[in-house]
């Protein structure tokens, strides 16, 4: 059963892993718009990024028993590059899963997580962007988890799409 827990300074490799296997399987499927074609650990400043991100309040790592490290999650303030909040809100600041079988529904796991963090501090809704180019699977994706579209942003020539879900409890 995977678990999660906070990430620590010493996931960074295990999380530079998942961000180089992504890459990896990105340019299989001819999707190098989104993060290029030069995997995370070969440039020093996503490796800065990822090393700075583990060491944060409010970032989470999901461990399987078997595979390590399969999913990382950090939640907190908005990026500058999308629309300030117009109401107390969590953003979902990086999420991304392990391309391993076992990992399946990891991602979608921690976006529930993400959901209960955003509920225990009392917040009104939860919002995350992502890569708007290609074929559209990666907002398609937020959108099964119950994320609704809002606005649209470029990053120079990257497309963004901000998402957002309200956070209420279940009945």
């Amino acid at each position: 059963m995977t678990s999660i827990r906070p990430a620590r300074p010493d996931d960074a490799d295990a999380v530079l892993r998942l961000f180089d296997d992504a890459i990896a399987w990105f340019v299989t499927i001819g999707n190098t718009g989104q993060w290029g074609t030069t995997p995370f650990s070969e440039r020093p400043e996503q490796v800065a990024r990822v090393r700075g991100w583990v060491a944060e309040p409010g970032s989470w790592v999901a461990e399987h028993p078997e595979a390590g490290v399969v999913g990382f999650l950090a939640l907190g303030e908005a990026t500058e590059y999308v629309p300030a909040a117009t109401e107390p809100e969590l953003y979902v600041r990086v999420l991304i899963g392990s391309r391993d079988p076992r990992a399946k529904g990891t991602g979608r796991r921690l976006l529930e997580f993400a959901h209960e963090e955003a509920l225990a501090a009392g917040v009104g809704k939860l919002r995350v962007d992502c890569y708007a180019g290609g074929t559209d699977d990666l907002v398609r994706f937020y959108e099964s988890c119950g994320y609704t579209r809002t606005e649209t942003f470029l990053v120079g020539e990257w497309p963004g799409q901000v998402l957002e879900r309200p956070v209420a409890r279940r009945a």
